[in-house]
């Protein structure tokens, strides 16, 4: 290990920094951050970085280096394109012993900055010893979308109840194991889902001695349309935490390998007509498994709100005093339709979007399809691959136009994406003249034309 990783209190604590420029002022912001007070030194310094210092309640000194500079200060930065004066800043900081770090010259360092993850009070510091300072950066990139910001708010919550834990329990491997349950229990979780007072009243139980209680719960997650990456964080954390899922059709498999290897797995998919497990079923599992104390993640495709049921179970969860959390998810209308370049509005063609089912009841035209041919508008339809025809049909027998550029995107934003656009005219045969699979999205309107124009996105998200 070439540097020992340590966090130095910069509160009240001078730093000087050598440089007026870019470099100067990235590298203050950090220390600012931390509460440094801050001594500029510099023949031209820009003027954020003025402000900067004067917040700070620090120095500007519009001159060349001097070495009494260091006077007073616990930590030396030199940020300046004169490789002479780095080594000079340098080699005065080593021989006081004080800490120095000369930027993108390692050599010249006796302390570097880490790329950082700001969860305050969590702090998590990534370095490559200065040799590959642009992995840092994408490794701490990588940790940035795994680390929820409510991580630092739990980590808050500890150090309100830090001394009184010290105090119970003096042995350090009973604090550690209290802190675990803590950090993995219902507290971690109410707090995470963004119930602060909830948590810290679960902890003052636990702190006071009740007996522990371990409610069950019910995340209803939005999987999104397909691509793994398009999961938001908190999804993807209850879904690492959670004991059942209960997944349907329309969750990619790449999707439900990231859930947790251990969980049961339940598939309680439908299709049409033919649905594995009926709602009512499904709602009353979700209630049996809670009320055993467990985690139960009912993970759909697309968003739990739109044309998911989700509500429908969420309404039967708070019948039976069940908790429960809901995670929007990317719903198929707008991946899809960005993954295929075809923007939903557009100032020159569609100033409104309405997201519709295309499931007909019977086969039937029982929509309003008065209010579906307006101008200006683009219209969605969900699950409307067997009805294509009909809807196709009936926006032109209401009025609109033939040839309204409209497409169907099967699969959309995996691997196996295909994309037909025609109009509502010839939409119909196009699809029956090739083997199409659900689940689709069928979007009519203006806007469909841009497709050709920005085909190009389509190559960047996936191989169609």
């Amino acid at each position: 290990m070439e540097f020992l990783p340590l966090f130095h209190n910069l509160r009240g604590s001078r730093v000087l920094v050598v440089g007026g420029g870019e470099i100067a002022l990235r590298k203050s912001r950090l220390l600012a951050d931390a509460g440094a007070v801050l001594r500029v030194v510099a023949p031209q310094i820009e003027d954020q970085l003025r402000e900067l210092v004067l917040g700070s309640g620090g120095d500007l000194m519009l001159r060349g280096y001097q070495e009494a500079d260091l006077d007073g200060c616990v930590l030396i930065i030199a940020a300046t394109d004169d490789e002479p004066l780095n080594a000079q800043v340098s080699s005065d900081a080593k021989r006081r012993c004080v800490p120095v770090n000369v930027v993108d010259a390692p050599a010249l360092c006796s302390v570097i900055f880490p790329a950082i993850v700001d969860r305050s009070p969590l702090v998590i510091a990534v370095s490559s010893g200065g040799d590959a300072p642009v992995l840092a950066r994408l490794i701490r990139a990588k940790l940035e979308t795994w680390i929820p910001s409510t991580y630092g708010q739990l980590a808050g919550l500890a150090a309100r109840f830090r001394a009184q834990v010290k105090g119970l329990y003096p042995d350090v491997q009973q604090r550690r194991a209290f802190w675990e349950e803590v950090f993995q229990g219902p507290i971690a979780d109410r707090q995470l889902a963004g119930q602060g007072d909830e948590a810290e009243r679960l902890l003052i139980e636990k702190v006071n001695g009740a007996p522990p209680y371990a409610p069950g719960e019910v995340y209803l997650v939005g999987a999104g349309p397909g691509d793994p990456d398009l999961l938001t964080f908190r999804a993807l954390r209850l879904m690492q935490q959670a004991d059942v899922v209960l997944y349907d059709r329309l969750v990619a498999p790449a999707i439900l390998e990231l859930c947790r290897r251990d969980a049961e797995r339940v598939y309680v998919g439908k299709r049409r007509a033919e649905h594995a497990v009926p709602q009512d079923q499904i709602n009353q599992q979700l209630v049996d498994l809670a009320k055993q104390g467990k985690r139960v993640l009912r993970l759909k495709g697309g968003d739990p709100f739109i044309f998911g049921r989700g509500g429908e179970e969420i309404e039967e969860l708070a019948a039976h005093g069940i908790p429960f959390q809901v995670v929007p998810g990317i719903t198929a209308a707008s991946g899809c339709a960005a993954y295929a370049g075809i923007p939903l509005t557009h100032r020159d063609y569609a100033q409104s979007v309405r997201f519709i089912t295309g499931h007909l009841k019977n086969g039937t035209s029982d929509l309003p399809w008065q209010d579906l041919v307006g101008p200006s508008q683009t219209l969605v339809f969900y699950m409307g691959l067997i009805g294509l025809p009909i809807i196709c049909q009936q926006l032109i027998l209401h009025g609109r136009a033939a040839d309204t550029p409209a497409a169907l995107i099967q699969q959309g934003t995996t691997s196996n994406q295909r994309v037909f656009t025609g109009t509502l005219a010839d939409l119909p045969r196009m699809v029956a003249e090739h083997e199409v699979h659900a689940p689709t999205l069928v979007i009519v309107g203006e806007v469909v034309v841009l497709r050709e124009k920005l085909k190009w996105f389509e190559g960047a998200q996936s191989q169609v």
